[in-house]
C-alpha cells in the first residue's frame, strides 16, 4: 500500500499536467475569409496538438473597431492578430499595442517583409494588378495602358475609402515617379470609375460591364480557373501588395501559444498552407500557386508603412478629390 499510494499520486499529477498542457489556448482575431481562417487554424492545431484556437473573423476595419473598443474598455480579448495590411499594424505598433517577438523563422524572409523590431511579420503577398475581359480589344501589359484612348470609359477599380488594399495600391502607384497622382488624374479624365471593393470590380469585368479593372491577384486567378472570361496581368512597372501580417498583442494572455502561432505561419509548413489556398508565399524558396507566373516575374513595389500611416488622410482626400468618391 505504501508503494502504491505514491504511484497513484504521481499518475494523478501526470494526468493533471497533461490536462493543463491540452488546455493551452489562443484567441485569434483575423480578417481572412472564413474558409481560409478555418484552414489556417486547422493546420496550426494539427501541428500543435496542445493548443486550442478560438477565432473571430471580420473585415479589417470591423475587427480593428472591435479590438480598439476592447482596448478602450481595458479588456482586449485577442492574443494574436492576422489582418490585411502592414499599415494598420504600424499604427498599432506606434500606439504601443504590439509585443515584440523575434521569430527564428524570420531568417527565411526578406527584411522588407517584417518589422525590424519583430512586432509584425508578413505571411503572404496579395498583389493588385490588372484584370481584363478576354473579349476586350486591347490586351494591357502595364498600368499606363489603362489611361489610353482604347480604354476610355472601360476601367473600374476599388475605392480606397472601402478597401485597405486599394488605399495601399493608390499610395504605392502615387509614389512612382513615372505615374504619381497625375496617373490617377489621367484615369479619371479617361472615364475610369472607383467604387466599392475588389469583389465588385471582379464581377464588373467578368460580366463584361467593364473591360478592365484593378483587382487583387487571387480573385482573378481563381475566377479564371472556374471558367470566367478573364485574364490577369502583373504589370511590367510592378505591383502593390498587402501582406496579411501577423502580430502578438502586448496584452496577450497566452503569449507562449501566440509565439507558436507566429512561428507556424512563418514556417515552411505554414507557408505551404498559404500556397495551397492560392496565395503567393512571403517566405523565400517556395513555388507560387498554380495559375501564377514564376516568382521573378512578379515585381513587388515597396511601400513605407510608417509614411503610409502618416499620409493616409491626405492621400484619401487626394483620391476623393480626383474621383469624387464617397
Amino acid at each position: 500500500m505504501k508503494t502504491l499510494l505514491p504511484a497513484v499520486a504521481a499518475a494523478l499529477v501526470a494526468g493533471l499536467l497533461s490536462t493543463a498542457a491540452l488546455a493551452e489556448s489562443l484567441v485569434l482575431y483575423t480578417s481572412q475569409p472564413n474558409e481560409d481562417a478555418q484552414a489556417t487554424v486547422d493546420a496550426f492545431e494539427a501541428a500543435n496538438p496542445g493548443v486550442e484556437v478560438e477565432w473571430v473573423r471580420e473585415g479589417t476595419t470591423k475587427i480593428m473597431a472591435k479590438l480598439m473598443a476592447e482596448i478602450e474598455a481595458g479588456n482586449p480579448v485577442a492574443d494574436v492578430l492576422l489582418i490585411a495590411d502592414t499599415v494598420t499594424m504600424q499604427r498599432l505598433k506606434e500606439a504601443g499595442q504590439l509585443m515584440p517577438y523575434k521569430s527564428p523563422e524570420a531568417s527565411a524572409f526578406e527584411a522588407s517583409l517584417f518589422d525590424p523590431d519583430g512586432t509584425y511579420y508578413s505571411t503572404k503577398m496579395i498583389t493588385t494588378g490588372i484584370i481584363y475581359n478576354t473579349s476586350a480589344a486591347m490586351k494591357p501589359a502595364g498600368w499606363e495602358d489603362l489611361a489610353k484612348p482604347e480604354a476610355k470609359g472601360l476601367v473600374t477599380m476599388p475605392s480606397p475609402l472601402t478597401s485597405g488594399a486599394a488605399l495601399i495600391h493608390a499610395q504605392t502607384l502615387a509614389g512612382i515617379g513615372a505615374l504619381g497622382w497625375d496617373y490617377y488624374e489621367a484615369l479619371a479624365e479617361n472615364g475610369a470609375t472607383a467604387a466599392g471593393g475588389n469583389g465588385g470590380v471582379l464581377k464588373s469585368v467578368a460580366t463584361g460591364e467593364k473591360a478592365y479593372g484593378m483587382v487583387v491577384d487571387f480573385m482573378a486567378i481563381r475566377e479564371k480557373a472556374k471558367g470566367a472570361p478573364v485574364e490577369f496581368v502583373f504589370p511590367a512597372e510592378g505591383v502593390s501588395a498587402v501582406t496579411e501580417p501577423v502580430a502578438i498583442l502586448r496584452t496577450a494572455k497566452n503569449p507562449d501559444a501566440a509565439k507558436k502561432f507566429v512561428d507556424f505561419l512563418l514556417s515552411e509548413e505554414g507557408q505551404q498552407v498559404a500556397v495551397t489556398m492560392g496565395y503567393i508565399p512571403a517566405r523565400n524558396g517556395l513555388a507560387l500557386p498554380e495559375g501564377f507566373p514564376a516568382r521573378e516575374v512578379v515585381k513587388v513595389l515597396p511601400v513605407d508603412a510608417a509614411a503610409a500611416v502618416k499620409n493616409s488622410d491626405a492621400d484619401l482626400k487626394t483620391f476623393s478629390g480626383i474621383f469624387g468618391t464617397n
